[in-house]
């Protein structure tokens, strides 16, 4: 979207050739970031009725306008009952002041009272014992003395599990009531109703306001107020390493009212106000802050946590005069994460809620998508108060920038950015070498929201009449991967690549690594109430769709391997990709994904001694089209089978497919080959020896890789000729201008 690709330079040279023989290095060439692959959250179809295990919508009438009948979203009255969201003079606390006043009219017989739909449904499980609870108060004391019965009720009424608890009329303050109900069967419809109602007769002409209403199935990992079980099961099954959040737009607020805030989002739930979120739906932030930092904790991931900078989506931006009472809410923010309880009042709340531990926190987002509409008017100033002051307080830190690259220069020089991209699958594939061309200054990235959502690349976000995607397809999910093998590859450049970035003493070419994580996005959508479309993991109230590029994201989360291992380059115009990784348990993974419509052969030539005769291939492939979807839940997924690996092998890539090939080694192929971080500068002292595959160079650059007034000499056996490419405008005491050298080599016959 915001990118600058750089295939024209590369085509135009004709020196990368579509490969069908891959020759794999010896030499690993460095680690594969331990971060490289997670998830990106935030509230958009969604937290409350997804991810978050309550059940009840409108549970506490949060940013409702009493008296409307929006205001009983999700709610309706049950035999003759009156019920009307009202503001308590007595409420329950600050942050709720609405309440649910039920009246049940003289003469009721039966059961009357209140029900609850859920979002879309609320699914009932025998097997499953659900955690009901409720604020009530009479604003009048009266005689009543009676039961109120809660129960999970099939739309027809039967009633399909219960219990009750006394309800006193002479209680006129708030009081919580919990109750367990353990269904005794378990439909397939969903269109179940949660219900709270009392005998007609005895509650005849009885009000009752009632406040903050809840009910839990079991959850993930049995924590209060978490996770639902099946959404947080797949997204654990893909073993992210890190989780961004809570935005994305989530974060930003419409107006600086409405903003995210951190302090809003923690204790207990009846402090906790809620907000309209920005996807169109109502925050409970009963998944707040320290919910997310415990779900990190445990699915085993690192947080990447977003901080509020300053900017409106409605287009705001606070004054740079006013904006240190922000920048010290994000200080707050992070102290509340890994502060000291104490000497910071946020770390001991943290404390004070039962982990006086500071969490994991290396990476600190600074706002979000500083690029849109007037934002990168005013994100130099924002930036700089917020990036100078927080690096000071928490030198320990990484705070990543979220404006275009580059594009204004920002102050102080970001450490890292969030890049995001929304493309066609073919733009994915055509841009799987991307990052190559990036300098290698010691800056990172993060490609924190990509995907491949139309098939339309006129019209990116247009209708699904024009392209949009609904689900992800396998079309799509491949390539999506083969952009991931440019991700997983990222540091090692053929030297041509030098041609689109400018070189000079003190620039590492190829030798650092520069995309420290990437997430899909968006993560999650709700069927029945979407908001975009397409998302990796979909669901209703009952199911999860798990799609073709969850399993690509799964697939690659699962066989990331430790240290990247050198091989052939594949053609940046070609239809094949392929990335070569190690395990220290001496296994070799090697991903291939084809993008053409017909099955491509690829064969493999391995250096390594000791290769198994046998091993496996995991294959993700189908239709281009097909897709997983409510309607055909499980159309696409992974296959595994046993391939015969040798030292050089053929494998035959089926159409539109990513495949793992996994096989193990005798020899060790772990150790590193790297010649530095890039983290700092330093050019080539004039005469050094370089390792293979070292800083000059690169994939099928062998050596001695040597460097003369930092320009490199190297031979290649995979080309009889060799030349080499030296950037337009380069000047040193060394002129190339009009310099070539040709470099002996043989062709690898």
């Amino acid at each position: 979207m915001f990118r600058t690709t750089f295939l024209t330079a590369l085509a135009v040279l004709g020196v990368v050739r579509a490969q069908t023989t891959v020759t794999v290095s010896a030499t690993a060439s460095h680690p594969i970031p331990t971060t490289l692959w997670g998830q990106m959250f935030e509230d958009i179809s969604s937290g409350d009725g997804g991810l978050y295990g309550e059940l009840l919508q409108n549970r506490a009438f949060q940013q409702v306008t009493p008296g409307t009948s929006a205001a009983l979203n999700a709610w309706s009255a049950v035999n003759r009952a009156s019920i009307s969201v009202v503001a308590d003079s007595t409420p329950l606390s600050n942050a709720l002041p609405n309440a649910l006043r039920v009246q049940i009219p003289s003469g009721t017989t039966g059961q009357s009272g209140v029900a609850n739909s859920g979002f879309f449904g609320i699914r009932v499980n025998s097997a499953w014992t659900y955690t009901a609870s409720f604020f009530y108060r009479f604003p009048t004391a009266s005689s009543f003395r009676g039961n109120a019965q809660v129960s999970l009720q099939a739309s027809n009424g039967q009633v399909l599990g219960s219990a009750t608890v006394a309800l006193s009329g002479a209680q006129t303050s708030w009081t919580q009531v919990t109750v367990k109900i353990t269904p005794t069967s378990s439909p397939s419809a969903t269109n179940n109703l949660f219900v709270v109602s009392l005998d007609g007769a005895a509650a005849s002409g009885q009000t009752i306001n009632f406040g903050l209403f809840s009910l839990f199935p079991p959850t993930f990992k049995d924590r209060a107020n978490g996770m639902r079980m099946d959404i947080a099961e797949a997204l654990a099954e893909m073993q992210p390493s890190f989780f961004r959040f809570p935005g994305g737009n989530n974060l930003e607020g419409q107006t600086t009212a409405t903003r995210w805030q951190w302090n809003n989002t923690v204790g207990p739930l009846t402090s906790r106000p809620g907000r309209v979120g920005d996807w169109g739906y109502i925050n409970t932030d009963g998944l707040g802050l320290f919910e997310y930092l415990l779900w990190c904790e445990d699915v085993g991931m690192q947080p990447i946590m977003a901080v509020w900078d300053g900017f409106a989506l409605g287009g705001t931006s606070v004054a740079e005069a006013a904006i240190s009472p922000f920048v010290q809410q994000a200080i707050d923010q992070i102290n509340f994460v890994i502060g000291d309880p104490t000497k910071s009042a946020p770390a001991a709340l943290r404390s004070s809620l039962g982990h006086p531990a500071p969490f994991t926190l290396n990476h600190v987002e600074i706002g979000n998508e500083d690029f849109i509409g007037n934002s990168p008017s005013t994100v130099g100033y924002r930036w700089n108060h917020f990036a100078t002051t927080l690096r000071s307080t928490f030198p320990q830190l990484r705070f990543l920038a979220t404006s275009d690259l580059n594009s204004p220069v920002l102050s102080p020089q970001p450490q890292e950015w969030d890049l995001h991209v929304y493309q066609t699958p073919t733009w994915f594939a055509q841009n799987s070498f991307m990052y190559d061309g990036m300098a290698r200054d010691g800056t990172l990235y993060f490609e924190g929201e990509y995907a491949a959502i139309s098939t339309n690349p006129n019209d990116i976000f247009g209708s699904p009449a024009d392209g949009r995607l609904t689900f992800p397809t396998v079309q799509s999910s491949v390539g999506e991967a083969a952009f991931m093998t440019g991700l997983e590859r990222k540091l090692l450049v053929v030297l041509v690549v030098i041609i689109c970035i400018p070189i000079h003493p003190g620039h590492h070419i190829g030798n650092s690594d520069i995309v420290f994580a990437a997430s899909y996005a968006p993560l999650l959508n709700h069927v029945s109430n979407s908001q975009w479309t397409p998302n990796l993991v979909s669901f209703d109230s009952a199911n999860v769709y798990r799609s073709t590029s969850f399993y690509v994201q799964k697939l690659f989360s699962l066989n990331r391997g430790d240290q990247y291992i050198p091989s052939t380059l594949p053609s940046q115009t070609g239809t094949l990709f392929w990335s070569v990784v190690s395990k220290q348990t001496n296994t070799i993974i090697i991903k291939v994904v084809n993008v053409a419509t017909s099955a491509q052969t690829v064969t493999f030539r391995l250096p390594f001694s000791g290769i198994a005769s046998t091993g496996t291939a995991q294959v993700l492939t189908g239709a281009a089209t097909a897709s997983n979807s409510p309607t055909t839940p499980n159309a696409v997924s992974p296959v595994t089978s046993s391939i015969e690996p040798a030292s050089t092998f053929p494998y035959n890539a089926p159409a539109n497919s990513l495949s793992v090939l996994t096989f193990g080694i005798n020899g060790s192929s772990g150790s590193s080959g790297s010649t530095g971080t890039g983290s700092t500068g330093g050019g080539s002292t004039s005469g050094a020896t370089q390792t293979k595959f070292g800083q000059c160079g690169g994939i099928g650059w062998t050596g001695p890789t040597v460097c003369v007034d930092s320009v490199c000499t190297v031979s290649n056996p995979y080309y009889n000729f060799h030349q080499l490419y030296f950037c337009p405008g380069y000047t040193s005491d060394y002129d190339m201008s009009t310099e070539e050298r040709d470099v002996e080599g043989t062709l690898d016959s």
